[in-house]
């Protein structure tokens, strides 16, 4: 019989910091670098996930979130998956919630999505094709990403509607850990969003 900590688990690893994490700006496709106290944040990844060198890593193309695998030790063998790139904002690349409500009040990134971008059914839809390369996978997994695009696998790992990943939030060059409870019929949060630099945020 299998334990559960005998079952895989799938660590999410939010990227470092940007300029635009800092200003509140919708980063989707926008390939920024990380800024030196993101880079410092994904060094501190270290310690969360030293013990997961086995693991099967995959991360998003974008450099933000590959230079965050690399700065946390994982950067050999690390697969690029395109279907890890953030929620595509479209019109909204660049602005601020705040900017887009003052010409669209009410307006909800999970329930509006974005004019000539992604929904929250689209991007889940890449999410459920990342899922399953990641059950096909043998053992534990690691991906570096984004933090909607996380947001929105995580609730599709729990068998939710891509528009209930608005539920979780996730700071940035943080880990959380999807997981099983008593079989792989039970998916489940284990830990969410521990930051690496408590400290900063």
């Amino acid at each position: 019989m299998v334990t559960t900590s005998e079952l895989p688990r799938v660590y999410l690893v939010r990227h470092g910091e940007t300029a635009w994490t800092i200003t509140g700006q919708h980063t989707g496709r926008t390939d920024l670098p990380l800024t030196p106290r993101g880079e410092e944040e994904a060094r501190g990844l270290l310690p969360h996930l030293d013990d997961l060198r086995q693991a099967t890593v995959f991360t998003s193309p974008l450099q933000r979130a590959r230079r965050t695998c690399e700065l946390a030790g994982f950067a050999e063998g690390a697969r690029m998956d395109p279907d890890l790139v953030e929620w595509d904002y479209g019109e909204y690349e660049g602005t601020r919630t705040a900017d887009i409500r003052r010409e669209r009040p009410g307006w909800r990134l999970y329930a509006d999505g974005c004019p000539d971008g992604e929904t929250a059914a689209m991007v889940g839809v890449r999410a459920d094709r990342v899922i399953a390369r990641v059950r096909e996978s043998p053992g534990d997994a690691i991906l570096f990403a984004h933090r909607d695009l996380l947001r929105v696998l995580t609730a599709r790992w729990l068998g939710l509607d891509a528009r209930d990943g608005r539920l979780f939030v996730m700071v940035t060059a943080s880990v959380s850990e999807l997981g099983y409870d008593h079989d792989l019929l039970e998916p489940v949060v284990r830990r969410w969003n521990v930051s690496s630099h408590p400290e900063l945020h």
